[in-house]
This record gives structure tokens, sequence and C-alpha cells, in this order.
């Protein structure tokens, strides 16, 4: 179902029986494929609002997020948290729009210094369970007392309610764009050698690590953004602090860097690789030793090892994955694979209350996308 108004939406839910798949622009499923309705808000698109001088953007849930970064770019503005595009890990197509974005909270390695994306969004318009819009933050109208829906609704998989419309804040581009490269690093020196970058003054703004770069050979990557005279002196000073840890190689060449920084947000390595793909979220000292532990596994580290992307053998048991943390604090999602369990890492019981409660409030019927993170009901 592809509703055209927000108001269609509204009289939809209200009408419904039977459960609903919410999705974007469908370019990243999640979990097992169901017999729910799907339902798309890619028709709720277009402008409502941009104030480049308040660095504010309001705009419909459906909207394309490339036509959002066009708009963005024409006035030399950016997300900062840089949303992956998931089209090439997971062989999809369609056009992601901005409210997936939100919905899913999806955030790049710029994440470390930026944030992540709902950190950005200052409002919200929803359908939720019952049919009724509800409105949060930003251009408020009508206020729900007593729920910080703006950050809520950022990263609930559209599990409370469905978007129609965001309000976000925007920030400048910048003119210039190193990387610096570590090379030859194992991956518990590597994560150290990120760490040490990411605790000096120096605002990097992108901490990764490949054990297997374009040459085989492990790259341990930063980046560096802003004026070319501050990218150079901050470039200079990483170089004496990272000494311990070798030569630094720094791309001064915004293109090249642009293009690293794109590999890495979209995982490229693992696109045309045969096997299953995770998200581990871990400290990131415990990173490496969380890798060791799984068979078979080959890892990309972003946000200086707290995120680990992991390719696993197609097939592999999400227990297999999951295992190792059971001692270490974090969570594991399954991007891509043949698991039929549940994508999302199983919840502790006090948060899985919490969230049966905020699900039973706004979707007591248990309409949207109930066996994503824990059944509504």
């Amino acid at each position: 179902m592809t509703p055209q108004t927000e108001a269609e939406l509204a009289a939809i839910v209200a009408k419904a029986e039977g459960p609903f798949r919410v999705q974007g622009g469908g370019t990243r499923p999640i979990g097992a494929a169901s017999n729910a309705t799907v339902l798309t808000t890619r028709a709720l698109a277009g402008v409502e609002l941009y104030e480049p001088g308040a660095l504010t953007l309001v705009v419909k849930a459906g909207t394309p997020l490339s036509e959002v970064e066009a708009l963005l770019t024409a006035e030399g503005q950016r997300l900062p948290f840089e949303p992956m595009d998931h089209r090439g890990m997971l062989g999809t197509t369609g056009t992601p729009t901005i409210g997936g974005v939100f919905a899913a909270n999806v955030s790049g390695p710029r994440r470390i210094q930026a944030g992540a994306a709902r950190d950005y969004l200052l409002g919200v318009r929803f359908v939720d369970g019952r049919g009724k819009v509800l409105r949060n933050g930003g251009r408020v109208m009508k206020n729900v007392t007593g729920y910080d829906l703006v950050k809520l609704m950022a990263g609930s998989f559209g599990t409370l309610g469905v978007l129609t419309e965001v309000a976000l804040k925007v920030l400048p581009d910048t003119a210039t764009t190193a990387t610096l490269t570590l090379p030859g690093l194992d991956d518990v020196t590597a994560v150290k050698a990120l760490s040490r970058a990411l605790g000096s003054p120096f605002e990097v703004t992108g901490a990764a690590h490949r054990p297997h770069g374009p040459d085989s050979q492990p790259q341990t990557l930063l980046r560096l953004e802003g004026s070319e005279k501050s990218v150079a002196y901050r470039a200079s000073e990483l170089a004496k602090i990272l000494a311990p840890f070798g030569t630094l190689d720094i791309m001064h060449d915004t293109a090249s860097s642009l293009k690293i920084w794109r590999d890495i947000r979209d995982v490229a390595p693992f696109q045309v690789a045969d096997g299953d793909v995770w998200r581990l979220s871990v400290k990131p000292s415990d990173a490496p030793g969380v890798v060791a532990q799984i068979p078979r596994a080959q890892a990309l580290y972003d946000w200086g090892g707290g995120l680990i992307w992991l390719l696993v053998p197609p097939g592999t048991a999400a227990d297999r994955v999951r295992a190792p943390l059971a001692t270490v604090a974090g969570h594991a999602t399954m991007i891509r694979g043949a698991d039929a369990g549940p994508a999302f890492h199983p919840l502790d019981p006090t948060v899985q209350s919490l969230h049966h409660a905020l699900r039973q409030k706004f979707d007591p019927r248990g309409l949207f996308n109930p066996s994503l993170m824990g059944q509504a009901a």
C-alpha cells in the first residue's frame, strides 16, 4: 500500500485489521519475510521548509535521500552523520528515503565526532497504531506530554509509528578532506592507534581499520576535515603523536579521500563477497578479542573499533556470532544472511519490558513490524 497523503495513511491504519511491514524506499529489508501488508511512505515526498541560514530543513519522510543531499550540496551544506547506502550490500533496488534513515538511525563513520542521525532530528510527525497523527519537537502543533518522541522514533524501525515528516538540523560542508594511513598494524595495535588519535584534540572525523586493505595488507585509516590550513596542521601533529605506531602516509587529495570513506561507510569490501554480514557494536578495546572468537570471520572496524562489520561464511548460526558478546557489553545485528532467526540482538528483560510498554502505548494492536525488536504483544 502506498498512501499519497498523511491523511490517507492515517485512515488506512485506523481501519486496519492485520499487520503492516513498514517501509521507506525498501532498500533495507529487516528480519524474515512475513505475510504482513507492505506499507510504504515513498509517496509522501517533498520539502516543506528549508532555511539554510538557520541550518534547518523540514521534509516529508518519503523524500529520496539523494534529493535531500543534492539540495544541501547546492547550499554548501550536508548531513553530518553521513548515512550509508545499503543497496550495494543487500543487492536491493529502490531509493533510500530520509524517513528510513531516521527510522533506522543510520549513521556513518563521522558518528564518532559529529554524532548519530538522532542527534540531528529536531521534530517528527507520524501516524500511530490507532491512526492518529502525532507531532513532537520542532514545528510542534500538538505535543504528547511525557515522551521525547523525537528520540524514540529515531532507531525505532517503524515499530512505534509511521514517520510522515522530519525536521532536522544540517551543518556546513567542509572544503578539504585528508586521509591518514598507518600500514601493517594488527587489529589490537590498530585499535590502540585509533584510540590515541581520537583522544587527541585534532578533531578526527573518521577512524577505521581494514585488516585486508586493497593490497591485502592491513590499513589503519584516519580522516581529517576542514580548511586546507587546519587539515595540514592537524595531520602533522597527529603524525607526531602516532609515531610509535609507524609512519603516517597522508593523502591530501579530497576526491580520493571521499571515495575511501564512502567505501568505509557502505562497507564496500563485503558487498560482492560471499557470506553473511553482521554489524556488531562493542567497546573498542574489546573488538579484536570478539572478532578472534568467531571462526572464519573477516572484519572491518569503524568508529575507532566500536563498530565491527563482520563477514562470516554463509549460513553461520546467529548464536556463533553472538556468543562472544556474552562476556562483554555489546550487541550484534544481522544485516545480510540466511539465518531465519531474529535480526536484532535479544533484549535483556528490563529493556524488553520498556520496549513492550512503549509499543502498547503507541501501537496497542501490534500493527507495525510486529516481528521486529521483540513482539508487540
